[in-house]
């Protein structure tokens, strides 16, 4: 009985969500907040959760309207005149983008989303942002690892992890590794992908039904048996 309470909560939850990398739990939620948002004038959290929404449904197949509303959701928590969470909302972008080849603009929403991280210091999602800066910078040269930014695309990578680990961020650093570990393993380096990525993920004693450590779980079998 209490608006406020259930309207934080379901904000919250749809971060919570999202960064499980859970789209169907993030759209239920976002819709949820909205429906009540718009009874009780809850503008901010309306627009902050619009973006999320966006992401969800770029996550499901529906790329273009998802990344319509992000920017709709962007636009509009930029009105009430709130900063925070800006440069989340700008990878959101940025991972929309790359689901439909849209590299450049990708890479222009994370040249935001890193100066904002300068100028307003939010930096919890900042070795985020510099990992898909290097999964976008191999693919705008050619779509493969096979190319000319891979030097460029790892050195990304090593600045994300270590962001992730100065800021004791394991998921973050997982996530990263994974990234690196991959280019690795088109350059024919599988050894040394594997001994990298199985020390962070020995860190982990639970969470292993999540997708970020069934991925890697799976990305060090195939290592193991190159």
């Amino acid at each position: 009985d209490h608006p406020t309470s259930m309207a934080v909560l379901w904000f919250m939850n749809t971060i919570f969500h999202q960064f499980l990398h859970e789209p169907q739990a993030v759209q239920q939620d976002a819709e949820a907040l909205v429906t009540l948002s718009n009874e009780q004038g809850f503008s901010a959290l309306s627009a902050g959760v619009m973006v999320r929404r966006g992401w969800a449904l770029a996550e499901r197949g529906q790329e273009g309207e998802g990344i319509q509303q992000i920017h709709q959701g962007m636009a509009a928590h930029r009105a009430t005149g709130v900063e925070l969470y800006r440069p989340h909302h700008l990878a959101l972008l940025a991972e929309a983008y790359e689901k439909t080849g849209q590299v450049e603009e990708g890479l222009q929403a994370l040249a935001e989303a890193l100066t904002v991280v300068d100028k307003n210091g939010e930096r919890f999602y900042e070795a985020e942002l510099y990992r898909l800066k290097g999964k976008l910078t191999l693919q705008a040269q050619g779509y493969s690892y096979k190319s000319t930014g891979e030097k460029e695309a790892e050195e990304y990578f090593h600045q994300a992890i270590a962001i992730a680990q100065k800021q004791q961020a394991k998921s973050l650093e997982l996530r990263a590794a994974m990234s690196l570990a991959r280019l690795w393993q088109s350059q024919g380096k599988q050894n040394e992908a594997h001994q990298m990525l199985v020390e962070i993920y020995d860190w982990f004693t639970e969470g292993f039904d999540t997708k970020d450590l069934q991925e890697a779980q799976a990305l060090l079998a195939e290592l193991a048996t190159a």
